[in-house]
């Protein structure tokens, strides 16, 4: 007896990592295991029966959904969650969805299995089984490297923990992103060691602001500009930057126009809010901020006048992990937005002398103008239509929502219609995936549901985008672990946007002549009882716009009784 309680309370490496994980603050790990995990769910097991804290497991059938559950949580609290995967197979299924992270900035912790090093017994842990041999690559962390801050490996028990807040604090400091960590069985199954951290001691870069001569040259362009613009992609992750940028808009009559949709950014009702309107204000700007945009235009379409002035304010301003990127910006500054707003904002309130308040009234009139004829291009699209559209739709799904709804964007070419339909003012309320990677909506949706279980989240989804989810892992986690959202899919039967590309690019061309685009979805699939077979999901295809608003109701009420809603709208086909 005593040599079984003995065993059950030896400490190991395994628990030593999950000790680190729970103190750092992990308190989801999203599970796809293999023949790697016996440790560590040895050791789960062990301090579930002990009473000692572990963080709730979230089993995922697919580990799309697990990295994309990570990205969404980390999105809406900042905080990093796990992703434990199986050895090289599970890597690569992360696929896509690790790019996304990577390149949406957001902090996730991964672990790989490693195939055990041993086998013939020599050590604990070592191999019993045939695909632990097909399994051991040369390279395993290389499938990751392009896509990691860091990809490392665990070697010894005894440093496990000092080796996770090293992780943490790298993947925590900006630019965040993800972390990959590797472990074979053997060094889980060593003894570990508590080192009982101070986790201050491993706190992640503080933010960093400008250099006084930065301020004074930014604010000095900007207060004399007589048609000065900001555009942004992702400040509004920090939510608090989001009322400094509208305090630097309102102080200097500044529009501010959003490049792409990953956050709230800017409040869509606020009279310098451009919304997607960034061509025509760039052929007249001549000082233009960019903040916090990866591709603020694409200079083959269109580009800022001659002359412009152009500052590029980012945390990362210089894309060293993109070949090819140019701005042609006459300062790059190397800062927190956040930091650097207030920083912006306090020399104003310093400065000697206001801009012309003649000019700022007539900036203001000007904008207020164009920001109308806009609304009432708006609203005239969302009048009842003969076919549905994706304008329609998007009111109609903004009539179900309030402030507080926390919306899921990835509709791709229909995004233009859901940010000009779906106008939202409150920082935090509104998330995309931040990369190219499709499939990210239905994981992000039940990550955000696990860490604001209090919000109604709605995930709106072009149907190509539905497929690449893995509807069939994502509706049943949505049941088993009580995150219950609706899905809107909005079903323009194929692939929209290959087609739209090749329209550009050939418009005379045989493509366009034959009407042949090899991009749609002629057999036209219920999506929607993909989801109900899965996660007993509300099922609902819609294709008559006069039954779209009563469909949204019914499936906003199953998503308030805790059931997931799926309701699968069919617009014209590409």
């Amino acid at each position: 007896m005593d040599k079984e309680m003995n065993k059950e309370l030896e400490y190991t490496a395994a628990d030593a990592l999950n000790d680190a994980l729970v103190k750092a603050g992990v308190s989801h790990v999203f599970l796809n295991s293999g023949t790697d995990y016996p440790p560590i769910i040895e050791s789960w097991a062990k301090y579930e029966s002990t009473g000692r804290k572990k963080p709730e497991i979230i089993i995922c059938p697919h580990e799309t959904v697990a990295i994309s559950a990570a990205h969404g949580f980390a999105q809406v609290t900042g905080q990093p969650q796990a992703v434990f995967v199986h050895v090289d197979v599970g890597t690569q299924n992360l696929g896509g969805s690790l790019h996304n992270a990577y390149r949406c900035r957001v902090p996730v912790f991964i672990l790989a299995g490693l195939s055990p090093y041993t086998i013939e017994g020599e050590r604990k842990g070592g191999r019993d089984s045939g695909i632990q041999f097909i399994q051991n690559i040369a390279d395993q962390a290389g499938i990751v490297r392009n896509y990691t801050k860091q990809a490392s490996e665990y070697r010894s028990g005894k440093n496990i923990q000092q080796v996770t807040y090293r992780a943490l604090q790298i993947a925590n400091s900006e630019p965040k992103g993800p972390v990959y960590m590797m472990a074979t069985r053997e060094v889980l199954e060593e003894e570990g060691v508590d080192m009982h951290a101070d986790l201050r001691k491993w706190a992640p870069i503080s933010p960093m602001g400008l250099d006084d001569e930065s301020i004074e040259i930014l604010v000095e362009a900007l207060a004399q500009a007589k048609s000065p613009m900001i555009i942004t992609s992702y400040v509004g992750r920090n939510t608090e930057s989001v009322a400094e940028l509208v305090r630097l808009s309102e102080r200097l009559a500044i529009p501010v126009v959003s490049s792409g949709g990953a956050y709230m950014n800017f409040p869509s009702d606020h009279p310098m809010s451009l919304g997607s309107m960034g061509q025509p204000l760039m052929k007249e700007a001549d000082v233009i901020l960019v903040l916090d945009s990866d591709t603020p235009w694409i200079p083959a379409l269109t580009k800022p006048a001659e002359g412009c002035r152009i500052f590029y304010l980012d945390i990362d301003p210089l894309k060293e992990d993109i070949p090819l990127w140019y701005i042609p910006s006459e300062r790059f500054m190397k800062a927190d937005s956040y930091t650097a707003l207030k920083q912006i904002n306090g020399r104003l309130d310093q400065r000697s002398g206001e801009p012309d308040p003649a000019m700022l009234a007539a900036r203001r009139e000007k904008y207020g103008q164009m920001k109308a004829e806009n609304q009432e291009k708006r609203v005239a699209a969302e009048k009842m239509p003969p076919v549905m559209t994706a304008a329609y739709l998007s009111a109609c799904v903004r009539e179900i929502m309030d402030q507080d709804t926390i919306l899921v964007n990835e509709t791709i070419t229909s995004s233009g219609a859901v940010s000009s339909h779906i106008p939202r003012n409150k920082p935090g309320t509104v998330f995309g995936c931040g990369g190219s990677s499709l499939g990210w909506f239905g994981g992000a949706a039940i990550g955000i549901k696990l860490a604001h279980p209090e919000k109604e989240v709605i995930a709106l989804a072009s149907d190509g985008v539905y497929i690449f989810s893995c509807p069939t892992a994502v509706y049943w986690m949505a049941r088993r672990y009580k995150t219950p959202f609706m899905t809107v899919i909005y079903n323009n039967q194929g692939w929209n946007a290959p087609k739209q590309i090749t329209q550009g690019q050939h418009p005379d061309g045989y493509a366009v002549r034959n009407n042949t685009f090899w991009s749609g979805f002629e057999q036209p699939a219920r999506l929607d009882l993909v989801a109900e077979a899965a996660g007993g999901a509300f099922a609902r295809t819609v294709e008559k716009p006069e039954d779209l608003t009563s469909a949204l109701r019914e499936g906003r009420e199953a998503v308030r009784n805790g059931t997931p809603a799926v309701i699968n709208v069919i617009l014209p086909p590409v």
